[in-house]
């Protein structure tokens, strides 16, 4: 079915106005990183403040007290929010509204643990009302559905405003080094930024990496300077000159001899958004830049002040992580570059193929929303890798019809569901032990019972120490029922009869289809 309709944001609010015309109300959710007062602002110009409630993170207990009071008096008809929104105390719902449906951000992995999508799907069915799930790049397993039926699937063949999608181009990073450019920005978007500001034109540049430097090393002896809480390398973030963890928030000066060889020779590798910031201002002295990440967004209203600043063209270049793709609209924003295409490649996760393509996606659908058409400059050292190539392509069901094959071959979903056992404890030893335990009782019980799961043996977690928390898992596949719910709480009772020293250190993590599989 093909909506005449342009934009989906305008698709949801004629939805919401129908709604409320049947005296209905509705929940709209949105990322956390998209809940701007943009998005927010054009909800009331179209329906007015006192209909409007908005609930996330960033409001104060008093704010939230007072929307929500809002909510529970039937004072709101429209309840917009981060995924917490899902249980707003709203009466006589007659809609609810999931925008970039795909995002990771709508299942909590911290206690409670909820997924919103589910939540919102069961309100639905529950309640007999409409559910829609909005993205212009769907997750693998809505689609899934979609393509057999169990959900209806409404296209949307052009952009807002009928603009064209813009030019996409690829850089190979490794011709760029034989060719001795060495800078994190390649010849070709040096002259297409340069050419932007002499047009007066704007642009953003995409890095999803925070600080100025990745990780510090001495050149002598190999040393990495590590986070004394976590196993993983800390990030110069050259503003405070400290180095940081971003699992912890850990901190420690900056280091200029080797804690282990007393070697002078230390080098600070890899590239951040302070590092992009600080060379983009040496190649373009008089262009106006600013930066937008976690480190910059810490104070209340910071984020919207950047957006306004650059919404209003007293920007030139907006530099980012992905909070600055998601959710936003500016006209004369004509250039996307993309820094390090590569970074959610080498993850360790099923689903890397899938967030490469749909944060590329999503990034170059900045480019070209107004009058002119818009050009996307994609950098990585894997320019023939299929999820770049379709990015380029700006091609889901080139990428999807490629993907599904791959998760049916290798038995991912939507094909089995993924049960992740994760042991985390402060002695390594009895991590091990408790999850080896496990693993045993569950091998056995596979056994003897003929239960239809696959069951890998334990492995240290890509991540095996954060907070000074030892980690181990194990991953079932399955297909999620009754009987694996049985299967798993069999395994609990199991591990309540364990004497083990200092039990009550243990920590079992239990997750079905996590977001991340970190």
């Amino acid at each position: 079915m093909e909506l005449q309709v342009r934009g989906k944001t305008e698709i949801y609010l004629q939805l919401i106005e129908d709604t409320i015309r049947q005296g209905k109300s509705s929940i709209m959710l949105v990322p956390e990183i998209s809940l701007t007062p943009q998005t927010v602002d054009r909800f009331i110009s179209r329906f007015g403040e006192d209909k409007i409630a908005v609930l996330h993170s960033k409001l104060s207990i008093g704010e939230r007290y007072d929307q929500w009071n809002k909510i529970k008096k039937g004072q709101a008809k429209i309840v917009i929010g981060a995924r917490s929104a899902i249980f707003a105390p709203i009466d006589n719902l007659g809609l609810i509204v999931i925008d970039e449906e795909h995002d990771s951000s709508y299942k909590s992995e911290t206690t409670p643990k909820y997924n919103a999508k589910e939540v919102a799907t069961y309100i639905a069915k529950q309640n007999n009302i409409c559910l829609v799930l909005g993205s212009a790049t769907p997750d693998i397993e809505t689609y899934y559905k979609a393509q057999k039926q169990e959900v209806e699937l409404l296209e949307l063949k052009h952009r807002a405003n009928n603009s064209s999608l813009p030019d996409v181009e690829i850089v190979d990073l490794r011709e760029e080094m034989l060719s001795g450019n060495k800078s994190m920005i390649s010849k070709k978007l040096y002259n297409e930024i340069e050419k932007n500001i002499q047009n007066k034109k704007q642009t953003i540049l995409f890095l999803n990496r925070r600080g100025f430097s990745t990780f510090v090393m001495c050149r002598d002896c190999g040393y990495t300077v590590k986070c004394k809480n976590c196993d993983i390398t800390l990030t110069y973030h050259s503003n405070t000159n400290k180095l940081k963890c971003h699992y912890c928030g850990y901190e420690t000066n900056a280091v200029t001899i080797c804690p282990e060889c007393k070697s002078h020779n230390i080098r600070y590798f890899g590239t951040g958004t302070q590092k992009l910031e600080a060379e983009i201002n040496k190649m373009f002295p008089n262009a106006r830049t600013i930066r937008m990440d976690v480190d910059t967004v810490n104070r209340k209203n910071s984020h919207e002040e950047i957006l306004n600043k650059f919404k209003n063209d007293s920007i030139d270049i907006l530099i980012g992580t992905q909070m600055v793709v998601k959710g936003h609209h500016f006209p004369n924003v004509t250039l996307v570059g993309v820094i390090a295409a590569d970074g959610s490649l080498n993850i360790d996760d099923f689903r890397a193929n899938e967030k490469t393509f749909q944060i590329l996606t999503q990034v170059a659908g900045r480019a070209g929303r107004g009058e002119s058409r818009g050009k996307v400059i994609i950098q990585t050292y894997n320019p023939d890798n299929f999820s770049i190539e379709c990015s380029k392509k700006q091609d889901y069901n080139l990428f999807y019809e490629t993907e599904i094959k791959l998760r049916k071959q290798l038995k991912y979903p939507p094909f089995c569901d993924i049960i992740t056992i994760g042991v985390s404890a402060t002695n390594e030893e009895t991590t091990i032990k408790v999850i080896k335990k496990l693993h045993n009782y569950l091998k056995q019980r596979i056994k003897t019972e003929n239960i239809g799961v696959l069951l890998y043996s334990p492995l240290p977690a890509p991540i095996d120490k954060i907070k000074n928390k030892y980690r181990w898992r194990m991953i079932i596949k399955c297909k999620f029922g009754e009987d694996i719910i049985e299967f798993i709480n069999n395994m609990l009772e199991e591990y309540n009869k364990y004497e083990i020293p200092k039990k009550e250190d243990v920590r079992i993590n239990i997750a079905l289809n996590p977001a991340n599989m970190n």
